[in-house]
């Protein structure tokens, strides 16, 4: 029987990217915020801010009470240009390869923890809308296992 790691504590601030702001790190927000509240300050970001968000993870996010239809995509520079300083993060989460180079370029010179979660990227995948959707809620489910193992079930 494996031991399962022990839970960690829930940082102040996290920061998820992925590479348009417009489905993982989106989503990943989204849960994270209904999952844990207000007990940690939690925004999300792109390499690039060039995709609305998706319907799909609108609809596979819906399924499970978290509402994305408002989320504005936004990229690390208009995050920067908006004020938003990435030393203010105690953690950031990148969702995909090219935000994970992205994110440690820009905090090269700070004392902030920056780690990889390799996450499905649904976009593409899927030949008809239900397939579609299998391929966004196994994104979705991805990143909810990966939270529970981090931080613990949701709090009510």
């Amino acid at each position: 029987m494996e031991l399962a790691a022990p839970l960690q504590p829930l940082p102040q601030s996290v920061l998820f990217c992925c590479d348009h702001n417009a489905v993982r790190s989106p989503m990943a927000e989204g849960i994270m915020k209904k999952f844990y509240g207000t007990d940690c300050y939690i925004q999300s970001v792109g390499v690039k801010n060039d995709l609305e968000i998706d319907g799909f993870a609108i609809t596979v996010c819906a399924e499970i009470g978290v509402e994305l239809h408002r989320h504005r995509s936004r990229s690390f520079d208009e995050m920067h240009n908006w004020g938003d300083d990435l030393s203010s993060f105690d953690l950031i989460l990148a969702l995909s390869p090219a935000s994970q180079r992205r994110a440690l370029d820009l905090t090269a010179c700070y004392h902030l923890e920056v780690e990889y979660w390799p996450v499905l990227d649904p976009t593409g995948l899927g030949e008809g809308r239900e397939d579609r959707l299998r391929s966004y809620r196994q994104t979705r489910d991805m990143i909810v296992e990966r939270l529970i193992d981090r931080w613990g079930p949701p709090r009510s």
